[in-house]
Order: C-alpha cells, then sequence, then structure tokens
C-alpha cells in the first residue's frame, strides 16, 4: 500500500481536498507549492501556507519564475495580457493554459518524493471543462504514472484519483471532509476577492450549485 505522499498543493479548491483526502486515508503526507509568476500567486501561496498550518503538513516551496519567459503567451503569467471572462470555452482556453505546468510540478514532487523515500505524487485533475487542459486529461495522467515508474531506483506513482469525476464530486467529498472551502483561493485574476467572473470562478460557483453544498466563497462580482 502507498502510504506517503507528496501533494502539488495550490491551495485551490481541489488540491486542498486532495491533501485532505489523503490524509484521511491514512497516508502521510507533504506539501508542495509552486510559484512559477502567476498573476495570483500571492493569493494561491498564502491560501496553501494557511490551510497546511492549520492540518500541520510540512510545504516547500518551488521558485520556478525563472521558467516565466519559456511559458509563452497565457493570460496567467503575461500581466499585459487579460484573463478571459465568461464559462470555458474552447476559443478561449488556450489562454490560460501554462504550457506543461503538470508535467514540470509533478516532475520536482518526484524528486521530492523520491529523496524522501515517498511513494507517490498526487495532483489534483479532473473531469468536466477541465478536460480541455492537455495535462489535466486521463491519458496525461497515465502517462506521468507509467514514468513514474521508471524514474527512480525504485518504482514511484503519480496519482489523480478524481481524473474519472467532476468538480462538483471533488466539493461534495471535502463537504464529507470538513474541508475549509473559504480559505481556498480559485481565482486567476489576482484580486483581493474572487472576480467571480474569469472561467474558474464561473466553474466553482458552478459545482458548488452541482453538488448541492452552499459556497462560501466571497465574490467581487
Amino acid at each position: 500500500m502507498l502510504s506517503r505522499v507528496v501533494i502539488v498543493h495550490s491551495g485551490g479548491l481541489d488540491s486542498t481536498v486532495l491533501l485532505y483526502h489523503y490524509r484521511a486515508l491514512g497516508h502521510e503526507v507533504k506539501a508542495l507549492a509552486v510559484d512559477y509568476g502567476q498573476r495570483h500567486r500571492e493569493q494561491e501561496l498564502a491560501a496553501s501556507e494557511a490551510i497546511c498550518q492549520l492540518l500541520g503538513v510540512e510545504r516547500r516551496v518551488v521558485d520556478l519564475t525563472a521558467l516565466v519567459d519559456f511559458f509563452g503567451q497565457n493570460a496567467l503569467t503575461q500581466l499585459d495580457l487579460p484573463v478571459p471572462t465568461g464559462e470555458y470555452a474552447e476559443q478561449t482556453i488556450g489562454l490560460s493554459t501554462v504550457p506543461n505546468r503538470n508535467m514540470v510540478m509533478l516532475s520536482i514532487g518526484l524528486t521530492w518524493a523520491g529523496s524522501l523515500g515517498f511513494d507517490a505524487v498526487a495532483y489534483g485533475a479532473h473531469g468536466g471543462t477541465h478536460t480541455n487542459y492537455p495535462d489535466c486529461q486521463p491519458a496525461f495522467a497515465a502517462a506521468m504514472d507509467g514514468a513514474a515508474r521508471v524514474c527512480d531506483f525504485r518504482p514511484l506513482r503519480v496519482l489523480a484519483p478524481f481524473i474519472d469525476g467532476v468538480k462538483a464530486d471533488i466539493i461534495r467529498r471535502g463537504a464529507e471532509l470538513g474541508v475549509p472551502f473559504e480559505r481556498t483561493w480559485s481565482c486567476y485574476s489576482g484580486g483581493a476577492l474572487h472576480c467571480g467572473q474569469c472561467g474558474t470562478c464561473v466553474d466553482r460557483r458552478t459545482a458548488f450549485s452541482q453538488a448541492g453544498v452552499a459556497d462560501p466563497t466571497r465574490y467581487a462580482g
């Protein structure tokens, strides 16, 4: 049984439920947060820090801001580009895509897991509209898991337990576990409150409604 897991933890809703999920299953966990130059990094990293402190989970932050110039034109790391608003759509989702972001994060997580003698890295990819992101698809998660099995002297794993579900399922699981949803951060815009208009805010609002769980998030609009 895999017992020691590094959680890629942004401080967002999905990764926070993931953290609570593995703790509830009895796994030893550590959290990896990543600063890749995202415009909402202050809010994300603060949320991650607060949640890990609440749980007493060791957390490390890796600075990848040197890679910003390699990420090309996207609204998350290029501050002169506006963040798309409205539901995720085929014509706009590319604007909020940081190329190969999850592979980079998972690779660092595997490096840390290997050095710790841990067994796996887990991330919160799930189905629904997010399946438009290439690195949130089941095929990607399976490929990364295959690479993890041969990347070290002993086989490691990449785990994506929510990959076949949707965000509403994650919220229901979080509600069962008592996750403090109000402490999590999703918005890409980087303001003091969730903007309520960007794709991830719309996705968050919709998922709470679909899950039948009260949304404690404060939205600006």
